[in-house]
């Protein structure tokens, strides 16, 4: 049977139309919008405008942010589609330096929560520790980037990699989690 045999199998014309109809006047589609719009204002917008900025910044309109006050991007920072930075809430800042450029689904957080305590996760207290990310690193699609790391001037993280240790400049990391393969020649003028 071909695809176009199926697709006419599946629902007539006259169906497939009222299906539609019943779909744009189904409020529950409108409560949804609502509630996208909402998370999209309380981790986009709200925290936007509390975010420490530079210059020439470029990031999507998908990008999450917790705890902008905790947040600084420098000059030239490039964040691509569906990352999230989560910043402490007292403590735990996140510092992306100049020229920083993220691929899309980056989790970059300055909080973790304890799991040791004999009590669910979600009433422990959260540990904080900075994240500072140097001058001109590139980081690939789905990284993840945890508490208390540095990030040398120049380094790569590969898409993937699970950071737990600090990376020297122009340090390239790949796999999870995350080990130092290479060096890349960050000197001036190369």
């Amino acid at each position: 049977m071909t695809d176009d045999a199926v697709y006419k199998n599946d629902k007539s014309a006259p169906q497939r139309l009222w299906r539609l109809v019943l779909s744009v006047i189904d409020p529950r589609t409108y409560l949804h919008a609502f509630k996208i719009l909402n998370y999209y204002r309380y981790t986009h917008v709200a925290e936007w405008k509390k975010i420490t900025r530079g210059n020439g910044l470029r990031i999507s309109p998908t990008v999450s942010f917790s705890n902008g006050h905790n947040i600084e991007l420098r000059d030239g920072v490039r964040i691509g589609a569906n990352c999230t930075l989560w910043a402490g809430q007292s403590g735990g800042k996140i510092t992306l330096k100049e020229d920083v450029l993220l691929g899309p689904n980056i989790m970059i957080t300055a909080t973790n929560y304890r799991f040791n305590e004999g009590s669910p996760v979600t009433a422990q207290k959260m540990d904080e520790a900075d994240v500072m990310i140097g001058r001109d690193v590139w980081i690939g699609y789905g990284a993840v980037i945890l508490p208390g790391i540095t990030i040398g001037d120049g380094a790569i993280i590969a898409a993937g990699a699970i950071v737990t240790k600090d990376v020297e400049p122009g340090g390239i990391v790949v796999g999870a989690a995350g080990r130092i393969v290479g060096e890349r020649d960050i000197t001036p003028g190369h």
